[in-house]
């Protein structure tokens, strides 16, 4: 049969499955009443979530680069990450941490890293499932870790990694962040945790209280997808706040694509002119304020 086309209603149901409920079931029945047959829905399923078989854009064993994985001393906990820098680099080089989204330490991430490297930077990747004992391969499992993953923990996790990667070898002192969804959040609360932070560039994150804005030090970089409007409820307020503290800032709103448009996996969402976009400011933002 013909592959169904995929609406925007059927994005919002998988955005909703993902990121405010577990609940598998509930989201198959509402995509077959959407898609109006469970052929369909099976069908479509697929095109939403991110996939695991989609070839990486920097390929693991990339001749250009070390990669490896490592581990490091966490705030309550030994953390698993994936530590990747350009082979042949003259010099020590500023370091950038990537966080994950709500799926945990996957491939994809892993690429991303790589990409990241590959334009000049010592990368940590760290799994913050490393206190359940890594990322699983089942997807739906990591997502239900992440709702009893303590915060205040996850923000002291990545905090000794920003401290782990400004003391490596290879780096430079100075350490950005970059973070994608839920990493995208978690890079917002790292601004406001780390003084020493010198670069935050958050994608389509959950936004800080005012109240906490005060403690931002870094300059942020915050990139939205224009049909995200559970996250984009909160740009407002976070840009008055920022305004307010006089914070340096840049916001950016890719109009008609979705949360998750960097995620080239994901079929459905992906959009490659905003996430190419994007993708040149967020390394120019992170050479200006990191080298």
């Amino acid at each position: 049969m013909d592959t169904p086309k995929v609406t925007q209603a059927m994005i919002d149901a998988y955005d909703e499955y993902t990121h405010l409920t577990l609940d598998r079931r509930a989201f198959m029945e509402r995509l077959t009443a959407i898609a109006g047959s469970g052929a369909a829905a099976a069908t479509i399923a697929p095109l939403l979530a991110a996939s695991k078989a989609s070839a990486a854009v920097v390929p693991e064993g990339d001749a250009r680069l070390k990669a490896e994985d490592v581990t490091y001393p966490g705030g309550t906990t030994e953390m698993q990450a994936y530590l990747v820098r350009p082979k042949d680099a003259a010099g020590p080089l500023p370091g950038v941490i990537v966080i994950h989204e709500n799926r945990g330490l996957n491939p994809h991430i892993r690429d991303v890293a790589r990409r990241i490297a590959l334009e000049g930077f010592v990368v940590l990747a760290p799994d913050f499932l490393s206190p359940y004992g890594g990322t699983p391969d089942d997807e739906d499992k990591a997502r239900e870790m992440f709702t009893t993953l303590d915060m205040a923990a996850a923000v002291n996790n990545a905090e000794a990694g920003r401290v782990y990667l400004a003391g490596n070898a290879d780096s430079n002192g100075n350490v950005g962040a970059v973070g994608f969804c839920w990493g995208g959040g978690m890079v917002n609360r790292l601004a406001v945790a780390s003084p020493a932070l010198g670069a935050a560039v958050a994608y389509y994150g959950a936004q800080v209280p005012a109240d906490q804005v005060p403690s931002i030090q870094a300059p942020l970089l915050l990139h939205y997808a224009g049909l995200d409007e559970r996250i984009n409820a909160g740009i407002d307020a976070y840009k008055a706040a920022l305004d307010a503290n006089k914070k340096t800032y840049e916001i950016h709103v890719y109009e008609g694509v979705n949360h998750a448009f960097n995620n080239d996996t994901s079929a459905a969402r992906y959009d490659k002119a905003a996430a190419d976009l994007a993708w040149s400011r967020t390394v120019a933002f992170l050479k200006k304020y990191l080298s």
